[in-house]
């Protein structure tokens, strides 16, 4: 989908990747830019950094109360016209514990904030872009959602849960014969600072080139787009190896299941 004249809606635009997200489709001409995060400082700053680019409207949502997603929705359409593309960005990672370790509290925060809030907040958008036949929903879930890792179970299911549904989405729209289109990323860690100390053998994706991977797939109307390239065959070794295998060459020799040993996170 072009991003000239577009009205696009970022959530977590405020930092990290969903605020490069945001400087470049005002680059590429997106008539607005509706950045949600919790954020309201970094709201507020990135508006200001942003306004020689373009239209920028910012708003302050919890997006796990979804009664205020409901709302906060409604303002955008009023105040801004309606969303022609959604990409659902905001996430987060709790800790480095085994699941042993985990608490209640942080399983829920994780899987409402990085599963259950782009649901909500596509319910609410998808039946527009129906109507008018036409939109694009890019939903961020992550390689962690492609492959087991020791001490991120929790954020794995997470975006194991947003791969599934994303995908289904699709093909329920490719189905109804719809021109709502469905990009689902999975990318590696990338050094936003929410990885910090995190150790791979595999380089650690730079935010920008990232960043302008993700809007060149919603341009592309691609389907699934896996960062770097080489993620997109993780599902062929799942078949075709012998699991004990698998996980010799992916957790021994390239190491992925050591990668969380001394993560530590934003502080």
């Amino acid at each position: 989908m072009k991003i000239q004249s577009t009205n696009v809606l970022i959530t977590g635009g405020a930092s990290g990747i969903g605020k490069i997200m945001g400087q470049i489709v005002l680059q590429k001409g997106a008539k607005s830019l509706i950045i949600w995060d919790v954020n309201q400082e970094a709201l507020e700053a990135t508006a200001a950094e942003f306004t020689s680019y373009g239209r920028v409207y910012i708003y302050q949502v919890d997006i796990t109360n979804s009664e205020l997603v409901a709302q906060t929705y409604q303002r955008v359409v009023q105040e801004c016209g309606p969303v022609d593309i959604l990409i659902n960005c905001a996430g987060i990672v709790r800790g480095n514990n085994t699941f042993d370790h985990q608490t209640v509290q942080d399983i829920r925060l994780t899987m409402e904030v990085n599963t259950i809030a782009p649901m909500v907040l596509t319910l609410q958008v998808l039946p527009d872009m129906l109507r008018r036949n036409q939109g694009h929903i890019c939903n961020i879930a992550s390689a962690g959602g492609m492959l087991g890792n020791p001490k991120m179970s929790v954020y794995g299911a997470s975006k194991w849960a947003v791969i599934g549904w994303s995908e289904s989405m699709r093909i329920e729209l490719q189905q109804q014969k719809s021109n709502v289109h469905v990009t689902t990323v999975a990318p590696y860690f990338i050094s936003t600072g929410m990885f910090r100390g995190v150790r791979s053998i595999f380089p650690i994706l730079k935010p920008e080139p990232t960043a302008k991977k993700i809007i060149r797939a919603i341009e592309r109307n691609t389907i699934f787009a896996g960062i770097p390239f080489g993620y997109h065959f993780i599902r062929f070794w799942q078949a075709i190896l012998p699991l004990k295998i698998f996980d010799f060459i992916f957790g021994t020799v390239f190491g992925i299941y050591r990668t969380m040993d001394h993560f530590t996170g934003r502080k």
